[in-house]
């Protein structure tokens, strides 16, 4: 992909009779830049230079539409693949164990969550990671959008990614998509105990012929299966997931429930500043102290 990228510049470039200099010049690179792209050696070209070479070159969004396909090609064939069952999809399942899935990330929690590790090349590559991320989200408002199920670990909504004011409108997000008739979300509650995908996250993705693969992650790999009979005990996994979680209308009501308890606005008073506060006051009026978990029940004395 990157090599045909390469061909249509260098055709686009000769149709508008510029040298590689020229174009360099109109694009604010130097021409052995050209000259890498056009070769397809050297680093590959960032969306935002792709846009700016299809807008000189005039190339109608050609350059643009194809810089996704490019920019995968720095991804394992296993991940490419799982890019590619996933356009296809007509119902995606996933389990978020650590994150909300990036399907319904916003631009700010996808930016914090793609700042971090040991893959990250620079400024210019986290912006393609980010417009990546978001542009694959423009398939649950196309015409032939995919039905979604999220199933979040009670984890996903106490991890202040970004932090706090990027967390309360990421979950202010997850509510948004819930009210689509397409998507379903549950939240798995920290009282569940220990279950079968415990190690990573999940995603099931049903393919229009009713086939099915499944993709597992973790923090620093991936693995995509296709083999059917592994395939059906992750979907038995994930059945076992969803059995366990809180019922659709139940996980809303949690994931506001922790929106108004922990992801407020930062010139709100926390909980431990409201526990402290309260208890200063206690003091003060000589009441009874609060317990260290917040209660006002008085402490039981011992029984004689």
């Amino acid at each position: 992909m990157a090599a045909l990228f390469g061909s249509r510049v260098r055709r686009l470039r000769t149709a508008a009779g510029l040298t590689q200099a020229e174009l360099g010049a109109k694009t604010h690179v130097v021409a052995s830049r050209i000259t890498q792209i056009e070769r397809c050696s050297g680093a590959k070209p960032t969306l935002e230079l792709a846009r700016v070479l299809d807008e000189v070159l005039g190339g109608d969004g050609l350059l643009v539409d194809l810089w996704p396909y490019v920019y995968r090609e720095a991804f394992p064939d296993w991940s490419r693949a799982f890019m590619a069952h996933s356009e296809r999809a007509v119902f995606i399942r996933e389990y978020g164990a650590h994150l909300v899935p990036g399907l319904l990330q916003t631009e700010d929690y996808a930016r914090a969550v793609l700042s971090v590790g040991l893959s990250l090349q620079g400024e210019d590559h986290l912006e393609e990671r980010v417009s990546a991320r978001l542009g694959r989200q423009e398939r649950l408002t196309s015409s032939d959008r995919p039905a979604l199920w999220v199933v979040l670990d009670e984890a996903v909504l106490r991890r202040p990614v970004g932090g706090w004011a990027v967390m309360r409108a990421q979950l202010a997000r997850v509510l948004d998509a819930a009210s689509d008739r397409h998507i379903t979300v549950q939240v798995l509650p920290f009282e569940q105990g220990e279950h079968d995908v415990m190690g990573g996250s999940l995603t099931i993705l049903e393919l229009p012929d009713g086939s099915e693969v499944a993709y597992t992650e973790g923090a620093h790999y991936g693995q995509l299966v296709e083999e059917p009979a592994e395939v059906e005990r992750f979907r038995l996994f994930y059945d076992r997931l969803r059995a366990a979680a809180l019922p659709p209308l139940m996980s809303l009501d949690m994931i506001r429930s922790v929106m108004e308890g922990n992801h407020r606005d930062a010139n709100t008073p926390s909980r431990t500043e409201r526990r402290r506060l309260a208890q200063e006051q206690s003091q003060q009026s000589g009441g009874r102290q609060l317990r260290r978990g917040g209660n006002r029940n008085p402490r039981h004395r011992p029984r004689p």
